[in-house]
């Protein structure tokens, strides 16, 4: 990875955190992403699991459903995702089937990630698209607001 592909990835994960403190704000889980198609950001999302009462109301899969309506189709082959946190095995599925370009995640997730900690769902060769990955943009800011929101709840 170049020097310019480092700023440019640490610059849009500081989009995704910014996402992932309004899902703080609102008590959820604070997990954002945001979805970038030629330098411009074409979907954005957060958890609100809670807020929707929806299981399926994850950052990466609102931040997805945001840029095929803003772009006019379910394909999103030059598009990047960007998320703070490991994506689960529900959203690396809707990654894949989005045709994603490129997936940049923060902090991984040791219980459900699906990328690389628990299964690997996008192994090249596993499915009909494989996504590029690369882990560890800003990880310890990502794993920071999640470490200090979990802390705020238990007390």
């Amino acid at each position: 990875m170049t020097i310019h592909d480092s700023l440019r990835h640490e610059h849009w994960m500081q989009e995704a955190l910014g996402m992932a403190k309004v899902a703080a704000e609102l008590g959820e889980v604070p997990i954002g992403a945001i979805v970038v198609c030629d330098d411009v950001v074409v979907g954005r999302g957060f958890n609100r699991r809670e807020s929707w009462r929806d299981g399926t109301a994850h950052a990466e899969v609102i931040a997805l459903r945001e840029a095929s309506r803003r772009l006019g189709g379910w394909r999103l082959t030059e598009c990047d995702l960007y998320v703070t946190l490991e994506p689960c095995p529900m959203c690396a599925g809707a990654i894949v089937l989005s045709r994603i370009r490129h997936v940049i995640y923060g902090a991984t997730d040791a219980k459900g990630g699906a990328i690389e900690s628990r299964v690997r769902l996008c192994e090249p060769g596993l499915w009909n698209h494989t996504p590029e990955i690369t882990s560890g943009v800003l990880r310890d800011e990502c794993a920071n607001i999640l470490r200090d929101f979990f802390r705020a709840l238990r007390s």
